[in-house]
């Protein structure tokens, strides 16, 4: 029954992923007085681009086609691996927070060398400050979860989830504010959003993942684009769970798996439309100030884990 569990959520959050980006662009469009093109026009964009032959630059190495399903491999497994529908299901592999995040760098480390792989000068660049951003996010997402897992014990996100679920006391508690802050900076770095980077920029100076997806298309571009997006699907729904574990399932049954798959889906659509919402008012950062975010957020991920300590 964990195995179906496990699958039920892995395709949930699969067809979510496409659904997700098209209701942050249309509440973005809405916000920003345009009718937009309406919350399904990924999946119509997937599906052209699934039924097209890619064109590659001369020189490229089998990377530029391995890596886009490198991309969405590691996607799939983070979100069969997060307490995100239940948590049980995610007992079949271990949700460690070490094994967690190395499946996120996998995803990450992959897409930089798809930007690497044709050798323009706007790919090593995007994957350049690609690769900042990610050894400056790495560490803030591994101290907040670690500031949550003090208090339980142990660093299964699961368990981390069904103790918040127990004890709503953590979740307003100043180790609970502290993390989540920092984890909420960490995955706006980790997914490329505002303001950190803009997914909609076409101003190539200042791009870092579009700049890195330049020289992909068709099918590519599709894995490339559908991995980012269920990367997204999947930290929402994490991020989710722990500010609002209600309705997450603790058991394999029936009823607990809907209402928690349901719940599951409400709650990234929410963020997902609150994080569209807030990049209306935000603009990008500079370059070099992205790293004084990131410190911030390193900074307040290690108060978390040091006043989780001392009350400990």
């Amino acid at each position: 029954m964990t195995v179906i569990v496990t699958l039920v959520q892995v395709i949930l959050f699969a067809a979510l992923a496409p659904l997700l980006v098209g209701v942050m662009r249309q509440v973005r469009a809405r916000l920003e007085g345009r009718a937009g093109a309406g919350v399904w026009q990924p999946w119509r964009d997937l599906r052209k681009l699934l039924g097209k032959e890619p064109v590659r630059a001369r020189g490229s190495s089998w990377m530029l086609r391995a890596g886009p399903l490198v991309l969405v491999l590691s996607s799939l497994v983070l979100a069969a691996l997060l307490p995100l529908v239940t948590t049980v299901a995610e007992r079949l592999v271990t949700g460690d927070l070490f094994v967690v995040v190395s499946v996120l760098l996998i995803g990450a480390v992959a897409l930089a060398l798809v930007g690497l792989d044709a050798g323009t000068a706007f790919g090593g660049m995007g994957s350049s400050r690609h690769m900042t951003v990610l050894a400056l996010v790495e560490p803030t997402l591994l101290l907040a979860i670690y500031a949550l897992s003090i208090p339980t014990g142990s660093s299964d996100i699961a368990t981390i989830v069904e103790a918040r679920l127990e004890d709503p006391s953590i979740i307003v508690s100043p180790v609970g504010l502290l993390a989540m802050a920092a984890l909420v900076i960490a995955v706006v770095a980790e997914t490329g959003r505002l303001p950190v980077d803009n997914p909609s920029t076409h101003l190539e100076l200042t791009m870092i993942h579009e700049a890195m997806l330049l020289e992909s298309s068709a099918r590519d571009l599709a894995w490339l684009e559908f991995g980012s997006w269920l990367k997204l699907g999947a930290l929402l729904g994490l991020v989710g769970n722990l500010l609002v574990p209600w309705g997450v399932a603790t058991s394999t049954d029936a009823l607990p798996v809907l209402v928690g798959a349901a719940a599951a889906g409400v709650k990234v659509l929410v963020l997902g439309a609150l994080l569209a919402a807030g990049e209306v008012l935000l603009a990008k950062l500079r370059l070099f100030r992205v790293p004084e975010l990131l410190a911030g957020s390193f900074v307040l991920a290690f108060l978390a884990v040091a006043v989780s300590a001392m009350v400990s």
